[in-house]
């Protein structure tokens, strides 16, 4: 594997730091937010009922925390429903590796031994890819059938692209008339597609269509 090439400051072009998993959590704290730019983690913790306000303050000291490791790029936390005490939180890395550094990272572990005793059982922690993470559900809650699933996405690319799609694509067949323009058009038309879907709407529409979806 050929060496990380220095950047003109003299440090590498991968923006990984080791040194963080070691790092005491005063010192993590300190650290500047990095700029924002997918792997995602779902974590489960069932807390216990009367230590609800004692846990929630715990979560607003992790967020921070989490997003000044390099390649965080963002947390939703759902809370659970009436009579459940199962907290969902989905943190997102750019890359497995960045993930790693946060989870495995002393940091994390001195948080999960101050929660530990709000807790009424392990944590659990999940990997998830493609659409399930559009519609991962509270550990209370079943996931939605694959054929809803199915028709809710369509609900929304097809809409998309078509929009994306007439406005977008000719534009860039109009700059580069041949067939590499058309590929750069429906390039871009996918990327800005997964990207709104995955970090705009989906997390809005499928909380706008829970009714549905679990029924």
């Amino acid at each position: 594997m050929n060496p990380t090439l220095p950047d003109a400051d003299g440090h590498g072009t991968d923006d990984r730091q080791p040194s963080l998993r070691t790092a005491a959590l005063p010192q993590v704290a300190a650290r500047a937010l990095p700029r924002p730019d997918m792997i995602t983690a779902v974590i489960r913790q069932r807390v216990r009922a009367d230590h609800r306000p004692a846990y929630e303050a715990w979560l607003r000291e992790v967020i921070p925390i989490a997003g000044r490791f390099p390649g965080h790029r963002g947390v939703q936390i759902v809370p659970p429903g009436p009579g459940a005490l199962d907290y969902t939180i989905t943190i997102h890395f750019d890359t497995l590796a960045h993930a790693e550094d946060w989870f495995g990272s002393e940091a994390r572990q001195a948080l999960l031994q101050q929660v530990q005793p709000l807790l009424d059982a392990p944590e659990e922690v999940k990997t998830v890819t493609g659409l399930e993470f559009w519609f991962e559900s509270p550990a209370s809650v079943p996931p939605p059938r694959r054929l809803k699933q199915a028709l809710a996405t369509l609900s929304v690319i097809f809409p998309l692209t078509s929009l994306l799609g007439g406005w977008l694509a000719p534009q860039f067949h109009e700059w580069l008339p041949s067939p590499w323009g058309r590929l750069a058009g429906n390039l871009s038309v996918a990327t800005i597609t997964v990207g709104l879907m995955t970090y705009v709407i989906m997390p809005r529409y499928t909380r706008l269509i829970s009714r549905w979806l679990s029924t």
